[in-house]
Parts: C-alpha cells; sequence; structure tokens
C-alpha cells in the first residue's frame, strides 16, 4: 500500500504568497557565507543544510490522498483541491487509469471543492468513478454544489461512468483491501476511514476532535485504532487553542501525539493543517510533537508532518 498526500491544509487553500517567497530567499542569503561557494559540493553542502521550511513547503491545497493497493487500485481520500494535483500527476505520468474510488470524509467544502476540477478523468466516459460515503444523500449533496448560481457545469455534464455507495456495511472488501468507516465529533459528523491490507493498517481521521470515548479501552475502539501501523490524524491547533476553539470539530497535535500513543500507532502524520501557519510554524509543531512524545510513557511512536508529494508505504 502505497500512500500520497496532495492536499493537507484545512478550512481553505493557502498559497504561497510573493512576499513569503521573498522573506525566504532573503533568509538563506544572510546564511551564506564565502565557503559555501568555493564549489558545487559546497554548494549543495549548504542548500542540504537548510531548514526545510525554506527549501521546500507544506504545501496549501485543501484534503486529497492518494492510496495505490498491492493490485494497484486507486483509493482517493478526499477530493479538495489536492485532487488537482493528483489529476496532473496522473496525466504527466500519462497513467491509464481507468478504475477510480473516491471515499468522502465529509462533505463541508474544503474536502469536495477540488471535485469538479479532476479532469480529464471526470469528463472521460472509459473512466469509472465510484464515490462513497456513509452520508445519505451523497449523489443530491454534490449535484448541489454543481449548479447554478454556484458552478457553471452540471455533475450530468461530467460523462465518466459515475457511481455512489452509501457505506452501511461494517466493512467492504476491494481486491486487496478491506475499508471500515468510523464517525468521529465534528459539527455535522465526520467520518474516518481505516484501510487494511496484508496484515498493515492505515486510519485517515481528518476533522476528528479527539474525546474521553475516543481514549477508552472499550472492545470497539481497540478493534478500530489499537495498533494501527500509520494513522493519519487531524492536528490543526495547539492545546491553547484546542480549549479556545472547543466543539470545533478539529484536535490539537499534543492530544494526537497522546491518542497515538494510548493506542500503540507506529506511525503518527500530523494533518489537516491550520491555514493560518506557515510552513515554519508548521516545522515548529513538529519539533515539539517529538519533543511531547519522547517525554511520554510508552515511547516509539515515529511522527512525521504531512507535506504535498509526501509518499509512505505500508
Amino acid at each position: 500500500m502505497k500512500i500520497r498526500f496532495w492536499g493537507v491544509r484545512g478550512s481553505f487553500p493557502t498559497p504561497i504568497l510573493p512576499s513569503q517567497i521573498q522573506s525566504r530567499i532573503a533568509a538563506v542569503v544572510q546564511r551564506i557565507e564565502a565557503d559555501d561557494l568555493v564549489s558545487e559540493d559546497a554548494r549543495e553542502a549548504f542548500i542540504a543544510g537548510l531548514p526545510p521550511y525554506l527549501t521546500g513547503t507544506v504545501g496549501g491545497n485543501t484534503t486529497c490522498l492518494e492510496v495505490r493497493t498491492a493490485d494497484d487500485q486507486v483509493l482517493v481520500l478526499d477530493a479538495g483541491t489536492g485532487i488537482v494535483a493528483l489529476a496532473a500527476e496522473l496525466k504527466r505520468r500519462r497513467e491509464n487509469v481507468r478504475d477510480y474510488h473516491l471515499f468522502f470524509s465529509h462533505l463541508h467544502w474544503d474536502h469536495i471543492q477540488g471535485l469538479p476540477f479532476f479532469a480529464p478523468q471526470i469528463f472521460d466516459p472509459r473512466c469509472h468513478i465510484t464515490f462513497y460515503s456513509p452520508v445519505e444523500g451523497l449523489e443530491e449533496a454534490l449535484r448541489g454544489q454543481m449548479q447554478h448560481p454556484y458552478f457553471p457545469i452540471t455533475l450530468d455534464a461530467m460523462t465518466a461512468d459515475l457511481h455512489f455507495h452509501v457505506f452501511r456495511e461494517r466493512s467492504i472488501t476491494l481486491g486487496t483491501v478491506t475499508i471500515a468507516c468510523r464517525r468521529m465529533k465534528h459539527p455535522g459528523g465526520c467520518y474516518s476511514y481505516k484501510i487494511v491490507e496484508g496484515g498493515k493498517t492505515l486510519i485517515f481521521s481528518t476533522d476528528s476532535e479527539l474525546g474521553e470515548e475516543d481514549f477508552q479501552k472499550t472492545p470497539e475502539n481497540r478493534e478500530y485504532f489499537a495498533d494501527a501501523d500509520i494513522l493519519i490524524m487531524d492536528s490543526q491547533y495547539t492545546l491553547d487553542e484546542a480549549v479556545e476553539k472547543y466543539d470545533w470539530g478539529h484536535s490539537s497535535y499534543s492530544l494526537a501525539v497522546d491518542f497515538a500513543v494510548a493506542w500503540g500507532v507506529k506511525t503518527l502524520v500530523l494533518f489537516h493543517h491550520e491555514p493560518a501557519y506557515d510552513d515554519k510554524k508548521m516545522y515548529s509543531i513538529l519539533q515539539s510533537s517529538r519533543w511531547y512524545s519522547s517525554h511520554l510513557a510508552g515511547k516509539g511512536v515515529d511522527i512525521v508532518l504531512a507535506t504535498e508529494q509526501l509518499e509512505l508505504e505500508l
């Protein structure tokens, strides 16, 4: 199972501004010393030694992940603006994928707004796209965002072979993977997905406000959360913000670490980033999360910051 991140921000897209790029260039220039320029090797070493918030970007697209299974099925988790980058990459690679399985965590704007731009796939009659959600009325909801006066093209203009599956089962099997879902705390509801393949487990839990009930050692919780190999977890807030924004439907990074440790998760991926935070702030949160984890009992959680184009493999 291969996981690729195409959109990692919450709430709304956050493109890098020209002033931010200029600030980065200035910060790099200030670090340069004469010895850093004497040879190609010296220049490469200088660049390699720069902090990641100066040489790259976390990314500004809203939620979208691609999961490739062992039998080469394509699962897409949410259709935020990141799905546009996924479509562009498929085109660049000249991959002729015809079948897609698109799972929605919920139907808030930042998780569906990229769908009309999943092109050319959604306009290709040779493509088969199945939409999955536990929410009744999935098709009607998606049609609603693609009608006058909100959008100039209706869902009927999208000529791919579209299917709508209301996820009522305990779990479903698609080739080599089994997929289950669980309702999480978020205004209007949100669902996490658990994907299992070859004894390896991925849990995708965006837009989740963790509460005491999620930590309880019930059989249901244990079956779903315990010993996950990768947990992609909403960690939008700092602890102070989580207290201030109680009931807003998101978790703090420290609570996400607590949760991962409590359930014996091997790798925690911090996700659904606060759009107000720049890249430097995001990497400071990663550093703080790792420091916090190292001071908890039951150490051993590997913590990763979700960034666009990040690839993980199980």
